[in-house]
């Protein structure tokens, strides 16, 4: 006999205030789930979620863990330089949490921020053009893409150019960065892996179209516009396919919840 299918989950509410354990959770999730679905690049890169309080406090991934051993409470709590905050036996690499802390610190809308080294994303961040209206998941990204000039290796004592990221970002919820790779942002980890999840795909689907060597068809403006405006935004932007994502890793990884 089959197993019955789970229950439904109870809709969110906008407003409520994540505990630090319940981001500790979900971010863990989002690095486990990553390296899930081939968006990693070794140690390197981060995802990182504001924790509510009082001044400026981060969750990030310890400088050395593969994004696959992540757990909750192998996250680092660190203030807005990047460095801990509390006790680690692990490093962790504040120059790596530069392009993050601007755009936490920069925007409300950025409490989660996730940033990969794909190579689908790193193709079409080499590509004067940037992301085409090549198909209907392409075309939600219209007008929510940003571009940030690549300025070289992001580096603590560079405050100029935190100051251009934020301003290139502006209230979008997704950048590429030039010549680097992808980054999106998000009011929860929920909303911040939706839209890194399919930025990417639009990307793999823009490498591939290209790579047939036909000529590419690209929509009227106003179809593109029109699957914008159907695509709409929302605070619980992501949060239905998130339950579904949970659910899967507490299958097959429980212990990212450790």
């Amino acid at each position: 006999m089959l197993n019955p299918p789970p229950a439904p989950p109870v809709r969110p509410d906008p407003e409520h205030v994540p505990t630090e354990r319940e981001l500790r959770e979900d971010l863990a999730c989002a690095y486990r789930l990553l390296a899930h679905f081939g968006m990693t690049d070794l140690v390197y890169t981060h995802l990182s979620v504001r924790v509510p309080g009082e001044g400026h406090r981060f969750l990030v991934n310890p400088y050395g863990l593969l994004f696959e051993e992540i757990t909750a409470s192998s996250l680092v709590l660190v203030d807005a330089e990047g460095q801990p905050a509390q006790e680690t036996t692990w490093p962790v690499n504040p120059a790596g949490f530069v392009i993050h802390s601007a755009l936490h610190l920069g925007s409300d809308r950025a409490q989660c921020v996730m940033h990969t080294h794909t190579l689908a994303g790193m193709t079409v961040a080499a590509q004067a053009g940037g992301l085409l209206p090549l198909n209907q998941m392409n075309m939600e990204f219209t007008d929510r893409v940003a571009i940030h000039e690549y300025e070289g290796i992001a580096a603590d004592d560079n405050l100029d150019e935190r100051e251009r990221l934020v301003r290139d970002m502006g209230d979008r919820p997704c950048l590429i960065l030039r010549n680097h790779g992808l980054l999106t942002t998000g009011r929860t980890v929920a909303e911040a892996f939706y839209w890194m999840y399919y930025l990417e795909q639009s990307c793999r689907i823009q490498v591939a179209a290209q790579s047939t060597g036909v000529p590419l068809s690209m929509p009227p403006a106003e179809t593109v516009a029109r699957v914008r405006a159907q695509a709409k935004d929302s605070p619980i932007k992501g949060w239905l396919p998130w339950q579904a994502l949970k659910r899967k890793m507490d299958r097959e990884q429980p212990d990212y919840r450790a």
